[in-house]
């Protein structure tokens, strides 16, 4: 369970927006915030209905984008698959390698990339918000299975 500042964050955050504080949303919240990698809705669903879960797969897309929309939650799209989501609060910025072949995805933090993105950001005479590197290739376990894809 996480603490319970993200909690009363998520009821203000609904509160604000005239929306309804319910067990089935705090049921997704406390999910997502236990979540230790990225993961679609339907992951989410189906580890809340392992664990006998009454809540709705409509409810958990619903509220997915609730966090999103708060802040708690960031959604990534890699390529054409499914929207990813990862916990933003609190997560130190980093990068993305993303695998063609399984889907995997692996984080990194390069502090080289955050100075490419900032001095990019001046010469084109932005203010710098926020930058993420996707990078996509193959895995090594990818690599091992099938030699001979590029």
């Amino acid at each position: 369970m996480q603490k319970p500042d993200i909690k009363s964050f998520f009821n203000e955050y609904l509160r604000r927006n005239n929306l309804r504080v319910t067990p089935e949303r705090i049921e997704v919240l406390d999910a997502a915030m236990a979540s230790k990698s990225h993961f679609d809705a339907d992951q989410l669903f189906l580890q809340l209905k392992k664990k006998g879960s009454k809540v709705s797969r409509a409810t958990v897309y619903n509220t997915l984008e609730k966090l999103r929309d708060s802040g708690i939650l960031v959604q990534y799209r890699f390529e054409e698959r499914l929207a990813k989501y990862e916990v933003a609060l609190n997560n130190q910025p980093h990068h993305h390698l993303i695998c063609r072949s399984c889907g995997s995805i692996e984080e990194f933090i390069d502090k080289r990339v955050d100075r490419m993105a900032r001095d990019a950001a001046a010469f084109m005479n932005h203010d710098l918000q926020d930058a993420i590197l996707h990078i996509y290739g193959i895995c090594p376990a990818c690599r091992k299975k099938h030699p001979s894809q590029p």
